[in-house]
């Protein structure tokens, strides 16, 4: 008996019976899930961001404005429980600060516009009958998209990462809802800098180079970048300090400085049989030239 009821169970499962699924999980009968659980981590800047959501997938279903999702009501944004998103740090959304902390992410999606919800309690799961505005800790709306192809599966994910900020792109079907998650960075960058290089008494190399080519990057005082990078250099030069010297002097427009010292990592570059700094300082070089 017991036989034949595992043989009905599992044909079921395999076919997407997910009531029989239910009972044969009761039953101690391990199986896939339905809607899978997913969890992304994410480092935004200094921030580190984590998501944990279940994925339906359409399953010849019509979803949204049909059969999974209506238009114009609260949705758990997945299955089975919370959709969460958690920050270490306090982030920006849609000019607005979110303290660090976890929340149920929810929407209430419509065909030409989705309303975004950070919400406070992370275990209203489908109890969205519950659901209560004054509980929510931010409220934003956004445009959706059409997707040129059909995602199947339910995703979530974060995209378009950049220095200080990413996407969070929510799919399903045809149908992309975005918005973008800002983190601090500078404040927090420059006072490590002011702490470990400016007042710090045994600065190494390493530091003085991780401080040039930040301001460098972030286009801050260069001739405070060249003199931190030129102490990185001066008793033990590494063929990718030197290199980023010479940026940085390519920067202040001495272009006959950076070919020089382009040509000093090209030397040790070549020394540690290291082909790509070879071909970057080469073709740096060949710009400079054109520039002096």
């Amino acid at each position: 008996m017991k036989k034949i009821l595992f043989s009905v169970l599992l044909s079921a499962a395999m076919l997407g019976g997910t009531t029989l699924t239910a009972q044969a999980q009761q039953q101690g009968i391990a199986m896939p899930a339905a809607s899978p659980l997913s969890t992304v981590t994410q480092e935004i800047g200094l921030t580190n961001a984590s998501l944990s959501y279940s994925r339906p997938s359409m399953k010849g279903r019509s979803v949204f404005g049909g059969d999974v999702v209506p238009f114009g009501k609260v949705w758990r944004t997945g299955a089975n429980n919370s959709t969460t998103l958690k920050f270490s740090d306090e982030v920006t959304i849609q000019g607005k600060k979110v303290p660090a902390g976890e929340y149920a992410l929810l929407t209430i999606p419509n065909q030409n516009e989705w309303t975004i919800i950070l919400y406070k309690d992370t275990k209203i799961g489908g109890n969205v009958a519950a659901y209560k505005q004054e509980d929510d800790q931010l409220r934003f709306t956004v445009k959706p998209q059409t997707n040129p192809r059909t995602v199947e599966t339910f995703t979530i994910n974060f995209a378009n990462l950049k220095a200080n900020a990413a996407d969070l792109e929510i799919m399903w079907d045809k149908t992309i809802a975005s918005f973008t998650i800002e983190t601090e960075v500078d404040s927090k960058v420059m006072a490590q800098i002011q702490e470990r290089v400016v007042n710090g008494k045994e600065v190494s190399p390493a530091l003085y180079a991780a401080a040039a080519n930040y301001y460098a990057d972030n286009n801050k005082d260069m001739k405070q970048a060249l003199e931190w990078m030129k102490k990185a250099n001066a008793n033990d030069p590494k063929f990718w300090n030197l290199h980023a010297q010479a940026k940085i002097q390519a920067k202040m427009k001495d272009y006959k400085g950076a070919v020089k010292t382009a040509e000093q990592s090209i030397e040790l570059a070549k020394k540690a049989n290291n082909a790509d700094y070879v071909r970057m300082n080469e073709k740096a070089i060949a710009e400079w030239k054109k520039m002096k």
